[in-house]
């Protein structure tokens, strides 16, 4: 289950009591829990790894839909894909009434997540983690569980990734939260009482250097201008993310949209090969399968249109690019998008009349559009790293920070 797992045969990690010189003898160990739905928690997973082993510590990876029994979490992942490509009406329910707060007694994800609880403390015995970072919201109940009965003895720091904070990431027996806005870990810190970094979101460095014209990034940027203007001469490329599994609300209305108004829109269409072809035929649409050169795409391209306020969003952000939100997917979708406008991160087109005149507006030679670059820009500026605060909550002794008192500020806040 973990993604560097302990070779079999190989002696254990002993009592975790065996002494602190015992344990500085080995480089620290931070255990990721992610979950394959979508791509973005795994890539925010894979880039806190990244960090991890640059500053020399062992990472490792487990999805919790596979610490789940019974097939529970493979019924989870196609339930959820499901609903947002073919009825998101019955996700937008859904989080209605287990995520977003309401009258009365909610529903708590902890019965879910406990049914992982066992298979998750073996993963955190037999990897010797000194820590573990939840990256989905299951994962964040479940540890916040284990952490308030005692059963996990290391601390757990939960990376929030959304900027819409609903109720079932939060837990007050974690330790602290990273959170990607002022916003967020105030939420975070008035729900639970528990400590919240403010960190930014968590983007791989190409995408930096590709928007700054880094090393490869104007070179993979030229390519991507090139096939454009061999597919639509004179047209600017506008980009449509429809995530990791292709779910857009009315793709080719959009598509057609932007086609008549004089734009090449270019459109994500992850793994979902029926939206591919479906848009294949449309006249001057440009439909992309699974795209891996992602920081070059984005800063060949005029903006992205936005429907999650997911990974692809803050990626564009810290590339340089203007990003619209339009015709959210329901749920966590709507809101994230509506809070990333509200924070002046991104702005919000409710029509097709207002997409139309933010496209205009946000080009690269206005005033808007070089304010929206650099409001973009400034997310990931002023702000410490996530796996540093990591580091700093794995040399505490657990149970240090208060699972009561309210804290100050964050040290970005």
């Amino acid at each position: 289950m973990l993604t560097d797992p302990v070779p079999p045969g190989a002696p254990g990690p002993g009592p975790r009591s065996g002494g602190a010189s015992a344990r500085s003898e080995k480089p620290p160990t931070v255990l990721i829990v992610s979950a394959g739905m979508g791509a973005g928690h795994d890539t925010v997973a894979g880039e806190l790894a990244r960090r991890a082993r640059e500053r020399g510590w062992r990472p490792r990876t487990v999805d919790v839909l596979r610490l789940l029994p019974y097939g529970l979490g493979g019924g989870l992942r196609r339930f959820y894909q499901a609903s947002v490509r073919h009825a998101p009406w019955t996700y937008a329910a859904l989080y209605r009434g287990f995520m977003r707060e309401g009258p009365g007694r909610r529903p708590s994800g902890v019965p879910l997540a406990r049914l992982a609880g066992e298979r998750l403390l073996r993963c955190v015995e037999r990897s010797d983690a000194d820590v573990v970072v939840p990256v989905f919201h299951l994962a964040a109940q479940l540890t916040g569980h284990l952490r308030e009965r005692g059963a996990l003895e290391v601390p757990s720091a939960v990376f929030l990734l959304d900027f819409a904070v609903h109720r079932q990431w939060l837990h007050p027996g974690n330790d602290a939260y990273l959170c990607v806005s002022e916003e967020a870990a105030r939420r975070v810190r008035e729900a639970t009482g528990t400590r919240a970094w403010v960190t930014g979101p968590v983007v791989a460095p190409e995408f930096t250097r590709a928007g700054a014209g880094g090393p490869g990034g104007d070179a993979g940027a030229v390519r991507w201008r090139e096939r454009f203007e061999r597919f639509a001469p004179g047209r600017p490329p506008v980009l449509l993310s429809a995530g990791a599994w292709g779910a857009l609300n009315r793709p080719a209305e959009t598509a057609r949209l932007l086609a008549a108004a004089g734009w090449l829109p270019v459109v994500l269409c992850g793994r979902n090969t029926r939206l591919f072809h479906t848009l294949a035929g449309e006249p001057d649409v440009l439909p992309l399968g699974w795209t891996p050169d992602m920081p070059a795409l984005l800063a060949a391209c005029h903006a992205l249109i936005d429907n999650a306020a997911g990974q692809t969003a803050v990626q564009a952000l810290a590339a340089g690019l203007p990003v619209i939100g339009h015709r959210p997917l329901p749920g966590h979708g709507a809101e994230g998008v509506g809070e990333m406008a509200a924070l002046g991160l991104t702005r919000y087109a409710p029509d097709a009349h207002a997409l139309l005149a933010a496209l205009t507006a946000l080009a690269p030679d206005t005033p808007a559009g070089r304010e929206a670059v650099a409001r973009g820009r400034a997310l990931f500026t002023g702000v410490p790293d996530a796996m540093d605060c990591v580091a700093e909550l794995a040399g505490r002794r657990p149970g240090r920070f208060s699972r009561t008192s309210r804290p100050g500020p964050s040290p970005a806040g």
